[in-house]
C-alpha cells in the first residue's frame, strides 16, 4: 500500500520527521518498508501565462511570457493546450528535465527558436517525470502560489507500506491516517459528504434485488445522469499514479480514488446498457459466462457470485466488471456500486479464474458492510463534480446481512494478565478512544467497548489489550527479568537422532539439502509403483501436486540439476518427513533420511578422471553411520525394481528392515535426465531405527593381546553372496574381524564359481594365540564352510 504524505495530511496533521513516523508505524504493526521522494526539481518554479504571441516565423509556435513573481519571462511554446491565465510549471535556464525522447536528464539552456530568443521552458508532466503525458503542458490547479518552487508545491513523499492480512482498514489512506493519528495524539478530519440531489428519485430508475444475500450481505447504489466523460483533474491523477494506479477518466479514477481513499472497492456501471434497469446479485447459472474488462471470456461456475441485469451477468462480483456494462466515451449515465461480499467465497472465486484485482484484494480480507454507505457518498459526490452530472434522489441500499454491534468487556485484571503491567482504566480509555473506539465505564476496574465498524479484525477482550500495547509502545512496557525455575528439559530423541544422523553424513563428506515435499505422480510412479500418494486439494503447478511417499524424487531432482554445473563429485543429503496415506485419516507422517553419490570418486587431476562413485561408496557411508550411532547392521538381498540387480540391498537391523540401498537403474536414471554412469542411493527409516539407537552401549576394552593374521582365498558359487562366507567365519569364537579384500571370477577358476579373499584377524581377550590354536581354529571354520557353502581353499 502506498500513502501519499500529501493526501494524508489532509486527513491528519503530520508533525514528525519522516523518519521517526516510519519508525512509529512500524513499531506499531503498520510496518513502512520504505519511503519514495517525488519531486527535487532545481530551478522549477510555479509561473502564470499573463501573455501570449504568435511567433512570427512559425505557425505552430507562440511566444508565452510568464510571470514567476519578481519577474516576466518569454519563452517559445508549441503546447496545443497553451492558453492565458494557465498556472504552470516553468523550468529557468539551468534547470534539469527528461528528455521526451531518450528519457534522459538534459539542462535547460538559452535558445534561439526561429530567430527569437526563449529564456526558459513550460514542462509537461514527462518532462517532469511525473507521467508519460506529453502531448501538451501541464496545467496547475488556479490556486497554486506564483513564484513558489515546484519542489515546495507538488514535491511530496510517499510511504510504503506492508499491510498485515488482518487489517483491511489500513489499505486505504484514512485507515493510515487513523494510525497516525492515534500514535501522534492527533484527530482525524474526514471529508463532508454533503451534495444536491437534483435528478428524480433513483428508486423510479432503477431496483436492486439480492438473491443470494449469504454472498451478499449489503449492496447500495447511486444514480448520476448527464455526465460527460473525459480526462481527470491534474491532481487526482497525479494522486493515483502516486499510489500505482494508472488514471482512466473521470468517472473510473473515482472510483478508483475513494476505493483507495476510503478503503471500499467500487465499480460504475453505464446506466443506459443495464437490460430493465436492474441489477440482481445471484449466484453464476450452469455454463454461464462473462466478457470481463480485459477482454477476455471467462466460464463461470455456479458458486461463483454475479451481478447481473434483467438478462445476465454484466460483471463478477468483487472482481472485475463486464465489458457490455463498460463506462466510455459514450457515457451519459452511471450508476455506481459499492457493496460488501462474503470473503471466503470471493477468495475462490478470484484464485479459479486467475483473476486478481486491487478490489478482490480487499474484499477478501474481510472489509466492512458498514463502509459502503460512507463510500459511495463520497464517490457520488466527486463524480458528479467532475463529470457535471446530476445526482438521483436517494439511495438504494439493500442490507439482508445487517447485524448491531456486540460491546466488549475489558478489565483492569485482563490488561494486567496479559501484558504483565497496571494500568489504569483512565488510560486504557484514552488509548482506545484514540482509535475511534467507543469506552464507557461500567465498573471501578472495567469498560464496556464498542468496536469502530471499520475494524473487523477486533473481536476479543484479547484484541483490545494487543491494540492498547501496540499504539503506548512495546518500548514503554518495563522490563524485568524472569522469575520462577526454569522449565524442564524435555528430551526429544527423535530430534536428536536426526542431528546426529546429519552429524555424521556431513562428517562423510555429504552436502545437506532440503528439497519440497510435494512431487508429481509421474515421478513418483517411477520410484514407488505400489504406493497411491496423497494429493493437495490446490496445487499451484502439476509439478507439486502430490504428497511425497520418499526422498529419492527430490534428491535424483538435486543430482539431475547439479551435475549440469559440476563436473566432480556430488554428494548428497537429506532428513525430512514423507507422508503415508491412511484410510479414513490423515497421512502418517515418518522421518527418513536419504542420500545420493554421483560423479566421480576423485577429484579430476593429472592421475586421470578416477572412477566413479559406485555402490560399495553408499554401502561405506551407511556402514559408518551406523557403527556411529552403534547399531549392527546387516545387508540382505533386495528385489527393488529401482535399483540395478547385484548392486541393491536391504538394511537388517534386529531382524526388521530400516532402509534400502543400490545403484539406480539405467531407465530410473533417463527418467530423471541423469548422466553419471553410477547412481547410488540409500534411504533409512529413523522412526524404524530409534528403538536400537536407544539401548545401552556395553563397553569393550580393548585387547591387550597381539592379533594374528591370516589370508585365505575359498571358491565358491557365483551365486553365494559374500556376506554369508563372512558370517560363517566371524561366528568362530576366535575372530575378531574379518576383511574381504579380493574377488575374483575367470582362469583358473571354474566357470560358474569365484574367488573371495579374506583377511581373518584371530585375537583372544585372555592370552597370545600359538599358531598350533589359530591353525586348529581355522580348519575348523574351512570344514564348516565347506559343509555349508561347498567351499574349498583356492590352490
Amino acid at each position: 500500500m502506498k500513502a501519499p504524505l500529501n493526501w494524508l495530511r489532509e486527513y491528519v496533521a503530520i508533525t514528525l520527521p519522516l523518519p521517526e513516523l516510519g519508525e512509529k508505524l512500524t513499531m506499531s504493526g503498520t510496518e513502512v518498508t520504505g519511503i519514495e521522494s517525488v519531486g527535487g526539481w532545481e530551478n522549477i518554479v510555479v509561473g502564470e501565462v499573463v501573455e501570449i504571441k504568435p511567433h512570427p516565423q512559425a505557425e505552430r509556435l507562440q511566444l508565452a511570457t510568464v510571470s514567476i513573481g519578481a519577474e516576466r519571462i518569454t519563452a517559445v511554446c508549441g503546447a496545443p493546450n497553451l492558453a492565458l491565465g494557465q498556472k504552470v510549471p516553468f523550468a529557468r535556464i539551468g534547470a534539469q528535465l527528461f528528455d521526451p525522447q531518450s528519457g534522459k536528464l538534459v539542462k535547460v539552456k538559452r535558445a534561439k527558436i526561429r530567430g527569437i530568443a526563449s529564456e526558459g521552458m513550460i514542462c509537461s508532466e514527462r518532462e517532469l517525470g511525473i507521467s508519460e503525458r506529453h502531448e501538451g503542458i501541464m496545467v496547475l490547479p488556479p490556486d497554486a502560489p506564483v513564484g513558489v518552487p515546484l519542489d515546495d508545491y507538488l514535491g511530496d513523499a510517499i510511504l510504503d507500506l506492508d499491510i498485515t492480512p488482518n487489517r483491511p482498514d489500513c489499505l486505504s489512506i484514512i485507515g493510515i491516517a487513523r494510525e497516525i493519528a492515534a500514535l501522534t495524539g492527533e484527530s482525524v478530519r474526514l471529508p463532508e459528504l454533503s451534495y444536491d440531489e437534483t435528478a428524480e428519485p433513483i428508486e423510479q430508475k432503477a431496483s436492486v434485488e439480492i438473491q443470494d444475500p449469504d454472498l451478499c450481505p449489503r449492496y447500495c447504489a447511486t444514480l448520476i445522469t448527464d455526465v460527460k466523460v473525459g480526462p481527470s483533474p491534474s491532481w487526482l491523477e497525479q494522486r493515483l499514479l502516486a499510489c500505482g494506479m494508472r488514471p482512466i477518466n473521470n468517472i473510473v479514477d473515482v472510483t478508483n480514488y475513494v476505493m483507495l481513499e476510503y478503503g471500499q472497492p467500487l465499480h460504475a456501471f453505464d446506466y443506459e446498457k443495464l437490460a430493465q434497469r436492474k441489477i440482481i446479485v445471484r449466484r453464476a447459472g450452469e455454463g454461464e459466462s462473462i466478457t470481463a474488462l480485459d477482454g477476455v471470456d471467462r466460464a463461470l461456475l455456479s458458486d461463483m457470485l454475479v451481478i447481473a441485469d434483467g438478462e445476465g451477468a454484466v460483471a463478477i462480483a468483487g472482481v472485475m466488471g463486464g465489458a457490455d456494462s463498460e463506462v466510455t466515451e459514450e457515457t451519459t449515465a452511471v450508476l455506481i456500486e459499492s457493496a460488501n461480499f462474503n470473503a471466503p467465497s470471493l477468495r475462490r472465486t478470484s484464485m479459479a479464474l486467475k483473476l486478481r484485482s486491487e478490489a478482490s484484494l480487499r474484499f477478501e480480507k474481510g472489509i466492512s458492510p458498514e463502509l459502503p454507505l460512507p463510500a459511495i457518498r463520497r464517490a457520488t459526490q466527486l463524480m458528479a463534480a467532475l463529470s457535471g452530472g446530476r445526482i438521483a434522489k436517494g439511495i438504494i441500499d439493500v442490507y439482508p446481512g445487517k447485524r448491531e454491534p456486540k460491546p466488549i468487556s475489558l478489565s483492569a485484571r485482563q490488561v494486567r494478565r496479559i501484558l504483565g503491567m497496571d494500568m489504569a482504566i483512565q488510560k486504557m480509555t484514552q488509548v482506545l478512544s484514540s482509535l475511534g473506539f467507543q469506552c464507557q465505564a461500567v465498573g471501578p476496574e472495567e469498560i464496556s467497548v464498542t468496536v469502530p465498524y471499520w475494524r473487523t479484525d477486533v473481536r476479543l477482550p484479547d484484541d483490545l489489550v494487543e491494540e492498547i500495547a501496540r499504539i503506548m509502545g512495546y518500548d514503554e512496557f518495563p522490563v524485568t527479568l524472569p522469575s520462577g525455575a526454569l522449565p524442564r528439559h524435555e528430551p526429544d530423541p527423535m530430534r536428536e537422532l536426526r542431528e546426529t544422523v546429519a552429524d555424521i553424513l556431513a562428517g562423510c563428506g555429504l552436502q545437506e539439502v532440503i528439497t519440497y515435499s510435494l512431487t508429481s505422480l509421474e515421478t513418483l510412479r517411477q520410484l514407488s509403483p505400489q504406493v497411491q500418494p496423497l494429493r493437495v486439494a490446490n496445487p499451484i503447478t502439476t509439478e507439486q501436486e502430490y504428497l511425497r511417499t520418499t526422498l529419492f524424487p527430490g534428491l535424483l531432482s538435486a543430482l539431475s540439476a547439479n551435475e549440469k554445473h559440476e563436473e566432480e563429485s556430488i554428494r548428497l543429503f537429506e532428513v525430512g518427513k514423507v507422508y503415508l496415506p491412511r484410510e479414513g485419516d490423515l497421512p502418517q507422517e515418518r522421518y527418513l533420511v536419504a542420500g545420493v553419490l554421483g560423479g566421480s570418486r576423485l577429484d579430476r587431476s593429472w592421475h586421470g578422471p578416477g572412477e566413479a562413485l559406485g555402490f560399495f561408496d553408499a554401502k561405506g557411508i551407511v556402514e559408518t553411520l551406523f557403527e556411529r550411532l552403534g547399531v549392527e547392521v546387516s545387508f540382505e538381498p533386495s528385489a527393488e525394481e529401482i535399483f540395478s540387480p547385484g548392486r541393491r540391498a536391504r538394511m537388517v537391523v534386529g531382524g526388521e528392515t530400516v532402509g534400502l540401498l543400490g545403484e539406480i537403474h539405467p531407465r530410473i536414471a533417463h527418467g530423471f535426465d541423469i548422466t553419471s554412469p553410477s547412481v547410488s542411493l540409500f534411504e533409512i527409516d529413523l522412526e524404524m531405527l530409534l528403538p536400537a539407537t536407544e539401548q545401552p552401549r556395553r563397553y569393550q576394552p580393548i585387547a591387550r593381546f597381539p592379533p594374528t593374521l591370516r589370508d585365505i582365498a575359498l571358491v565358491v558359487d557365483s551365486a553365494t553372496p559374500s556376506k554369508k562366507v563372512q558370517d560363517i567365519i566371524q561366528s568362530s569364537p576366535l575372530v575378531a574381524k574379518v576383511t574381504l579384500f579380493d574377488v575374483y571370477s575367470g582362469e583358473p577358476v571354474p566357470p560358474g564359481r569365484k574367488s573371495l579373499a579374506f583377511r581373518i584377524h584371530y585375537q583372544s581377550p585372555k592370552r597370545t594365540l600359538t599358531d598350533e590354536e589359530v591353525n586348529q581354529e581355522q580348519e575348523s571354520i574351512l570344514e564348516r564352510l565347506h559343509r555349508e557353502l561347498g567351499a574349498t581353499l583356492r590352490a
